[in-house]
């Protein structure tokens, strides 16, 4: 996989991957079953997964890079 994801974006998704996961476990009961705190669960993972590895399906089906650096497959 060739990342497309830039260094700034990374730590952004990190970030709101972060918040979304506290949310859903503390304010949003996805521990009780409640849809919104599974949603904010579930993109809190997403978000941090595509933020550690650097890349986004979405973006490579779109053509999207926002990753500066050239990076091998």
């Amino acid at each position: 996989m060739k990342k497309n994801v830039g260094t700034t974006e990374r730590v952004i998704r990190a970030i709101v991957g972060l918040v979304a996961l506290a949310a859903a476990f503390t304010v949003l009961g996805a521990l009780e079953g409640a849809t919104l705190g599974i949603v904010a669960a579930v993109v809190g993972v997403v978000m941090l997964f595509t933020a550690s590895i650097g890349w986004c399906p979405p973006y490579a089906i779109f053509g999207i890079n926002t990753c500066n650096v050239k990076s091998s497959d």
